[in-house]
């Protein structure tokens, strides 16, 4: 049985680096275009999140649509570090280091959110967390925040009301958010963070505390009773997503030129479009929500020359990827040919 989790997860990770090789092959061969190698980074951190959410969604089993708030947190906090450090801290030290503030503070707000908003389930879970990425948003649009020779000026109202000398550099601008973070995030640094991430979700899900969160979403009442601490493990796995995404976050805020706290980046669309990569992946398929992320992000783009058409496209494959992964009677067809072929294969090694 460990043999064949270690197949599983090696043949994941082998997925991602085989593409990433090809992908560098088309980009040296001059292949791809410029507007193609735009995409390369949005796309790993879309995966990135999507892995996070799987893990509360499919392996946690608690239906979350505010992960955009964490993404969100760890975009600002490590590009406002960046900004600030710029002309301070040489490149990739000041990048390793907006990368842990970004995940540390990601996942010191799922803890801080995760202690009221994990006593609730359902719905009622869904609809506080997505009230908890509107605020974060509202709350990060009203921030002014600049630097001068006399330290961190912090004002709720307007920039005027920062008070600094005229050489003060204004890091945070309100409802403009962030202008001139480092572009220091590339595809290569996208695969490799998705790679941890894996790392780090295949090898929780299939450890013993990964056993106990899979029990508590199987069978509460159960989990309580043989003793498993419910809250502690359910805190852990909320926690870990919410870093994850933070980290997602960190490469969003570093590939783009102005960080705005926008509903076309952090509101509730982009919450469902998530929640639509990781269902369609299939709920608690970790190697699945990488593979529908990247299609799914890349399919409306690749389909851009087709105008009108490119979204009715789009949406018949959203309806055949739904059928595939859940319709019973695929599942069923799916177990059959498969099991067949494994025999096969058995008979052929005996």
């Amino acid at each position: 049985m460990k043999n064949k989790i270690t197949k599983q997860n090696l043949i994941t990770y082998g997925i991602v680096l085989a593409f990433y090789i090809i992908v560098e092959i088309l980009m040296l061969t001059g292949v791809l275009s410029s507007h193609m190698k735009g995409l390369l980074v949005p796309m790993t951190y879309y995966a990135i999140i999507a892995v996070a959410l799987n893990l509360c969604v499919g392996i946690l089993g608690e239906l979350s649509i505010g992960h955009c708030g964490f993404m969100c947190i760890g975009a600002f906090t490590s590009a406002f570090f960046s900004r600030a450090t710029e002309n301070s801290i040489p490149t990739v030290p000041r990048f390793i280091i907006a990368f842990i503030i970004g995940i540390a503070f990601a996942a010191l707000f799922g803890f801080l959110i995760g202690i009221p908003v994990l006593r609730l389930k359902g719905d009622y879970l869904a609809i506080v967390t997505l009230a908890f990425g509107e605020i974060i948003k509202n709350v990060i649009n009203s921030f002014y925040i600049g630097i001068d020779s006399k330290g961190v000026h912090f004002s709720m109202k307007d920039s005027m009301a920062l008070g600094m000398e005229a050489d003060g550099d204004i890091i945070v601008n309100g409802a403009m958010g962030i202008t001139g973070t480092p572009h220091n995030a590339n595809f290569t640094i996208g695969i490799v963070v998705l790679l941890i991430s894996l790392f780090v979700v295949q090898n929780l899900v299939n450890s013993r505390d990964g056993r106990a969160i899979m029990a508590i979403r199987d069978n509460y009442i159960a989990a309580e009773a043989t003793g498993i601490n419910i809250t502690g493990y359910k805190m852990m796995a909320f926690t870990i997503s919410a870093a994850i995404a933070g980290a997602a976050g960190v490469l969003f805020s570093h590939n783009i030129t102005t960080l705005t706290a926008s509903s076309q980046y952090f509101g509730y669309n982009a919450s469902i479009m998530i929640l639509v990569y990781v269902v369609l992946g299939g709920i608690g398929n970790i190697r699945g929500s990488v593979i529908a992320a990247c299609i799914l992000y890349l399919l409306p783009e690749l389909l851009r020359g087709l105008n009108t058409y490119r979204m009715l496209i789009y949406s018949i494959v959203l309806i055949v990827m739904m059928i595939v992964n859940w319709s019973p009677k695929v599942i069923e067809w799916r177990k059959r040919t498969f099991g067949r072929l494994n025999l096969k294969r058995a008979k052929e090694v005996a």
